[in-house]
């Protein structure tokens, strides 16, 4: 008997066949790494682990972040066009964010799975699909079956002990960060001095800082200069607006909030700060200062 195969069924059967070779190459391309790493582990030796140890000592470990959805979506591995420079390969698994930099050749431009760079790609993955309405769908993740929710299991997994890829943080969706119109007290800035709980989903405590009206959360890229111990920890929980306008470093004056007496030079300069701290460092607000 035979079947009359319509053009719509021969492209729908070539599209699954080109998904089907990714996930395969994929596949082929974790699994050699891994054992190509164990490997020259083994035929190393002793003789590496002093060198390892020199590499540690080295390389500092950046301190786990949050990110916003825009700032994850900065990291696409493309040119940045003021720096000229190539900006680092990123992508979200199940809101873990990973670095795969490393594997630029698959994930950066040009790559078979450009798409995820960037991106929350949990259910794409578990789904072993490139449609992309199955992009930044962080809470699609619950809602997986069992056989996609071990899926997704088995990439995570890959990706953090098979490819070592270092994890950078937590990716927290939009729609769960606070509403950037409520209105905070200078108790409520304390309690968020990085020293807190840390909410679910977060990978590290918030860090408030005010700077006149608005209110930041610099643990969105900043844990590393305003965290305890850190130089700028000094703005950490404050309103710091006379402290920034005046560029100072003074607890006292961290702790005065106000402004009535600056100059134009000091407000220009606390203006500047706030312009950084929304356009180049994308810093979320998360709420606002009654300010008289």
């Amino acid at each position: 008997m035979m079947v009359n195969l319509t053009v719509k069924d021969m492209l729908d059967a070539l599209g699954y066949m080109v998904v089907l070779f990714f996930v395969y190459v994929g596949y082929c391309f974790f699994n050699s790494a891994s054992v190509s790493s164990k490997d020259t582990n083994h035929t190393k030796g002793k003789s590496s682990d002093n060198r390892d140890e020199v590499e540690e000592e080295d390389n500092e470990v950046e301190p786990p972040r949050n990110f916003t959805q825009k700032q994850l979506l900065y990291f696409d591995g493309n040119m940045d066009p003021k720096t000229q420079e190539t900006k680092p390969v990123y992508f979200a698994v199940n809101g873990i964010v990973f670095d795969v930099t490393k594997g630029r050749e698959f994930y950066g431009p040009g790559g078979p799975y450009q798409l995820f760079a960037g991106h929350e790609c949990g259910v794409a993955l578990a789904k072993m699909s490139f449609d992309t309405q199955y992009l930044d769908d962080l809470e699609g993740c619950s809602k997986l079956n069992h056989g996609e929710k071990e899926e997704l299991d088995n990439w995570i997994n890959k990706f953090e002990h098979w490819r070592c890829y270092p994890i950078k943080g937590r990716l927290i969706p939009d729609c769960k960060l606070p509403d950037p119109g409520r209105v905070l007290s200078l108790e409520d800035l304390w309690e968020h001095n990085g020293e807190g709980p840390v909410p679910d989903g977060y990978a590290t405590a918030p860090i408030y800082i005010g700077a006149h009206d608005k209110v930041y959360d610099v643990s969105f890229g900043g844990v590393s200069f305003y965290a305890k111990g850190c130089s700028y920890n000094v703005f950490a929980g404050r309103n710091a607006a006379r402290a920034l306008a005046t560029m100072s470093l003074d607890a006292e004056v961290a702790k005065n909030p106000d402004i009535s007496d600056l100059t134009e030079k000091q407000i220009k300069v606390l203006n500047d700060w706030k312009n950084t701290f929304e356009e180049r460092k994308c810093y979320p607000v998360v709420g606002r200062l009654a300010v008289a």
